[in-house]
C-alpha cells in the first residue's frame, strides 16, 4: 500500500471534503493532503452555533458544516491543514475497528493521539520545541505548564472501518484575528497561538516538508510512498478569471506571454521545442477531405453549430469527421479562461443563445449518431457556469433521439455544487472533465483551475453513479512519474476512462512543447492505469478527449 502525499495550495473546503469521501470510499492507497483553505468556519458534530460570534460574510469567511468531531474552528490562509486518509492496521494503534462498525474509542485515541505527537515532532523540526498536550484538552498547545497555555494545533478525526478522514490544523502564520470570532474548539478560556507569534519564522513550503517527512516515517515505515506538488509560488492576480494581460502581451509581441512563462519557471519548466521545428513522423497526420467530413460540414453550418475539433485544432479531425463523430461545442465560443494550451478564443464572451442546445438535438438526429459528444467553453461569467445549458442539451438530444448516449466534456462550474448537481441530474453517460496535467505544472497550464477541484468534480461526479472521464496532455515539461502519480489519482478517486495525448503546440502565444513523448510511452502508461483500477485508458500520441470516445464507453458499460 503506496503512501500519497499531495500538496494541493489554497482550496475550498468543499472541494478538499469531496475529495476525501472520495479516497476514504474508494482508494485501495494510503492518502495525505497537505494545503490550506480559504477563510472558513467548519462546525463539527457536535458543534454549536453559539459559538460562532459573527457573522461570516461579514468578514469575508464561510461557514459549512462538517462530519468530523469537534466543536467550531478555523481555516485559512497561512495554516497549514493536513487530511490524512488511511488504513490503520500496523499503522497508529494497536488493533482496528470491529469489522463494518465505527471504531473502538481506544482506537480513536490511539490515532489522535498519534496525529498530535506527528505535529508535536514537528514543531521541534521547524524550531519550535517544547510543544505538548494539555490534559483534557485535544490538539497541540504551547507553555504547557504554564499560566497561559496557548492552542497551536487542532486535531478533528473521523474514523470509521479502520479507516480515517480530516486531521489537524496547523497555524503556521495565520491571521489569528479570526480566532476571536469564535470560541476556538468550544474552549473559551485558552488563547491561539501560531508559529509566527510565537517568533517562528518559517515558510510555509519547509513546514510541509517536514510534516510529509514525518508522516512517511510514520505511515510509510517500508518506504512505500511518494509526494507531489502544485506549484509553490504563485501570484494572487494571476487567478482572475478575466485576466487577459498576458494574452495581449503575447499578440503584441508574438510570442509567449512573460507572465507565462514565469508561470512555467516558477514550476521549474524552461526552454522548448521550436514552434517551426519539424514534428516527429507519429505525429504528421494526413487530411482526408471525402464526403462524410464535408457532409458534417455543412450541417454543421447551415445550424449556425461549433466544434471543439475545429476551435481547438484537433489532429483528429479530419477521423472523426469522416467516420460522422464530432464534439459540440455549446455556450458559444469565447472563453473566459485563458489556458495555457489552448486555441479556443477568450474574448468577453456574449450572451448565451437558448435555440442553442434544439440546434445541437437536430444536428445528431439529422447525423443519426448513437453517440454523442458535447463539450464547452468555460463561463466564470454565468451565475451555473454553463450548467443549465449542458442538461438542456442533454435533454433535447434525448428528446429527439432516444437511443443516443451523451458524453459531456464540463468545465469545473467553479466547484459550485449546485451547478454541478444540475449537470448531474441530466444523468449523461460519460461526465469527463480533465485534468489537464500534473499537479506541478496546473499552474503554468491552467491557471484557473484547480488540480483538487477537477478531482473533487469528479469524485462528486462519481458519487452520483456517473460513469468519470478525464484527460491529460503531455509534453508541457512533466515527468513520467508525474503522469504515473496523476493516473494513481484518478484512479482513488474512481474516474473510469482517461485519455492520455501529445501536447501541439497551436501558436507561438502559447506555452512551448518541451518534449515529444514517444508512442512506447503511452501503451506503458495505459497499461499501468488499468493495472491501477482504471477500466480504459486511451493513449496515442494523437489521442484528444473525444477521440473514440464510443468505444471507450462501451468497455465501461
Amino acid at each position: 500500500m503506496t503512501l500519497r502525499a499531495r500538496w494541493l495550495g489554497s482550496v475550498r473546503y468543499q472541494d478538499a471534503h469531496a475529495l476525501q469521501h472520495a479516497l476514504f470510499e474508494r482508494s485501495v492507497d494510503d492518502h495525505l493532503l497537505l494545503l490550506e483553505h480559504p477563510h472558513v468556519f467548519t462546525l463539527g458534530r457536535r458543534g454549536e452555533l453559539d459559538h460562532l460570534l459573527v457573522d461570516p460574510a461579514a468578514v469575508g469567511a464561510e461557514l459549512v458544516r462538517s462530519d468530523r468531531g469537534g466543536d467550531i474552528t478555523y481555516h485559512g490562509p497561512g495554516q497549514l491543514v493536513g487530511y490524512p486518509v488511511l488504513s490503520l492496521p500496523d499503522k497508529a494503534t494497536d488493533r482496528v475497528g470491529d469489522g463494518e462498525g465505527a471504531a473502538p474509542m481506544a482506537d480513536t485515541v490511539a490515532y489522535v493521539r498519534s496525529v498530535e505527537q506527528l505535529v508535536i515532532d514537528v514543531l521541534a523540526d521547524v524550531g519550535l520545541p517544547g510543544a505538548g498536550r494539555l490534559p483534557d484538552y485535544p490538539g497541540v498547545w504551547v507553555g504547557v505548564g504554564t499560566d497561559e497555555p496557548r492552542k497551536i494545533a487542532a486535531i478533528g478525526v473521523r474514523l470509521t472501518r479502520g479507516r480515517t478522514m480530516h486531521g489537524f490544523a496547523l497555524n503556521v502564520a495565520p491571521d489569528l484575528a479570526y480566532f476571536g470570532h469564535i470560541v476556538p474548539c468550544g474552549i473559551p478560556d485558552k488563547g491561539v497561538t501560531s508559529l509566527a507569534a510565537e517568533g517562528v519564522d518559517v515558510a510555509m513550503r519547509d513546514v510541509v516538508d517536514a510534516v510529509a517527512a514525518r508522516a512517511a516515517a510514520r505511515w510509510a515505515p517500508d518506504g512505500d510512498w511518494e509526494r507531489q506538488d502544485v506549484a509553490w509560488k504563485v501570484a494572487p492576480d494571476d487567478v482572475a478569471a478575466f485576466t487577459r494581460d498576458g494574452a495581449r502581451a503575447a499578440a503584441a509581441g508574438g510570442g509567449t506571454s512573460v507572465r507565462l512563462e514565469r508561470r512555467r519557471r516558477d514550476a521549474g519548466v524552461v526552454g522548448g521545442i521550436a514552434l517551426s521545428e519539424r514534428k516527429p513522423e507519429w505525429l504528421r497526420i494526413p487530411a482526408h477531405l471525402g464526403d462524410e467530413y464535408t457532409g458534417l460540414g455543412r450541417t454543421l453550418r447551415s445550424l449556425d453549430l461549433v466544434t471543439v475539433c475545429e476551435e481547438a485544432g484537433c489532429p483528429n479531425i479530419f477521423e472523426c469527421w469522416a467516420d460522422g463523430t464530432a464534439t459540440f461545442m455549446i455556450n458559444g465560443e469565447r472563453c473566459t479562461r485563458a489556458c495555457g494550451f489552448c486555441l479556443v478564443d477568450t474574448r468577453h464572451p456574449e450572451p448565451l443563445d437558448p435555440s442553442e442546445p434544439e440546434r445541437v438535438a437536430e444536428a445528431v438526429e439529422r447525423m443519426g449518431l448513437d453517440f454523442a459528444v458535447v463539450t464547452a467553453v468555460a463561463r466564470d461569467d454565468l451565475d451555473d457556469g454553463g450548467a443549465g445549458a449542458f442538461a438542456a442539451t442533454i435533454e433535447a438530444i434525448r428528446a429527439r433521439r432516444p437511443g443516443t448516449r451523451v458524453e459531456v466534456l464540463i468545465p469545473d462550474c467553479r466547484g459550485d455544487e449546485g451547478a454541478l448537481r444540475t449537470v448531474f441530474a441530466a444523468r449523461p453517460d460519460v461526465l469527463n472533465h480533465n485534468v489537464e496535467t500534473v499537479p506541478r505544472l496546473q499552474r503554468a497550464v491552467r491557471p484557473s483551475a484547480s488540480y483538487a477541484r477537477s478531482l473533487s468534480v469528479l469524485a462528486r461526479a462519481k458519487a452520483a453513479g456517473l460513469t468519470t472521464k478525464s484527460g491529460l496532455i503531455v509534453g508541457m515539461g512533466e515527468t513520467d512519474e508525474e503522469i504515473l502519480a496523476t493516473l494513481a489519482d484518478l484512479a482513488a478517486v474512481g474516474v473510469d476512462i482517461v485519455t492520455i495525448g501529445q501536447y501541439l503546440r497551436p501558436t507561438a502565444r502559447h506555452l512551448p512543447v518541451v518534449r515529444w513523448w514517444e508512442p512506447e510511452h503511452f501503451g506503458r502508461w495505459a497499461a499501468e492505469g488499468e493495472r491501477l483500477g482504471i477500466a480504459h485508458v486511451e493513449a496515442s500520441p494523437l489521442t484528444r478527449s473525444s477521440y473514440h470516445a464510443k468505444a471507450a464507453a462501451g468497455v465501461t458499460s
